[in-house]
């Protein structure tokens, strides 16, 4: 047998990384091997991938030269950068550089680059529909992604441009499950309107990009949209009223209130919501829920995602 073709995974122990690591790894026949790349190399996320067959390599990608080492040799790689560990775009900006320089410096053949929309080419610095935050974004954690796009592509790395989409898992995580009220009656709040939200499953991310790199150079220098399911708010309230077996409703508010809930990326989220009410067309309807499907046959609408995760949301 033929020796396999080495996938870097960057984020190979989070949540869209460790998917495609695992995805390879669980396919006896993948005509690819991983090495998973992470600043940790002894944390229990990295020894379960080393378990499983991973190379675990250390690297950092704010260390430029330590990517060099972590790419050297490889087929593959896939790139993803974590907004919410430093909530600097410009940081994000960097890293994104760092990735890309190193891909083409080590001949990389197939570069995956997880990515956003920049809403800025929507929704103008100018156009005050919603606040421009940080001087010079609309949504931070979309847009220093999108605009990282050209490093790719100015450094020649053959890559396929992956827009991923909400997070299913930010029901569990990020404080957007269902909470009681007063009266103790569950709901949901997001300033969707009556739109369409293209939402997925974390591990399917990791799976389409397997399946992209199955496909190869076919799929070098395309945009590929994923998603598992587009819903409104009411159609996920619906989901989680049935998987809970208790009544879920649906709240709609302002953008500008969920803007000033005052956590951490409240200005954030409440202009990517707005993104998503606003520019329905651009971000639901860029993802292809039967393209992702065909990458990922395993592809969990809501309804499957929940029947395995309900149990983890926290019901407060």
């Amino acid at each position: 047998m033929s020796e396999k073709k080495i996938i870097a995974v960057f984020g190979a122990t989070g949540a869209q990384g460790g998917g495609l690591a695992r995805a390879i790894l669980n396919d006896s026949q993948s005509e690819f091997s991983v090495r998973a790349i992470t600043r940790d190399t002894s944390s229990a996320k990295a020894q379960e991938l080393a378990q499983m067959g991973a190379e675990v390599v250390a690297a950092d990608i704010d260390d430029a030269e330590s990517l060099k080492g972590a790419l050297q040799g490889v087929y593959g790689a896939y790139f993803v950068t974590f907004f919410w560990a430093h909530f600097s775009p410009e940081k994000e900006m960097a890293e994104a550089q760092n990735l890309a320089k190193a891909a083409k410096e080590c001949g990389v053949q197939h570069a995956v680059w997880s990515t956003l929309e920049d809403t800025r080419q929507y929704v103008p610095l100018t156009n005050n529909q919603m606040p421009t935050l940080m001087g010079n974004y609309k949504v931070p954690h979309f847009d220093a992604k999108g605009e990282s796009n050209h490093y790719f592509t100015d450094y020649g790395v053959p890559t396929t441009f992956l827009l991923t989409s909400f997070y299913w898992e930010n029901l569990i995580y990020f404080g957007m499950g269902p909470k009681k009220d007063a009266a103790g009656k569950l709901g949901i709040t997001y300033p969707l309107g009556d739109k369409k939200m293209a939402g997925i499953g974390a591990e399917d991310i990791g799976r389409c990009a397997y399946g992209i790199f199955k496909k190869g150079p076919a799929l070098i220098g395309k945009t590929i949209g994923i998603a598992g399911e587009l819903l409104s708010g009411a159609e996920m309230a619906q989901g989680l009223t049935k998987a809970l077996n208790q009544e879920v409703v649906y709240h709609e508010i302002a953008p500008e209130t969920f803007r000033n809930l005052g956590f951490p990326g409240a200005d954030d989220l409440g202009n990517m919501f707005q993104f998503y009410r606003d520019y329905e067309e651009v971000f639901a309807q860029s993802r292809d829920v039967t393209l992702a499907r065909e990458l990922n046959p395993a592809l969990q609408t809501f309804e499957a995602w929940l029947q395995e995760n309900a149990p983890r949301l926290p019901l407060d």
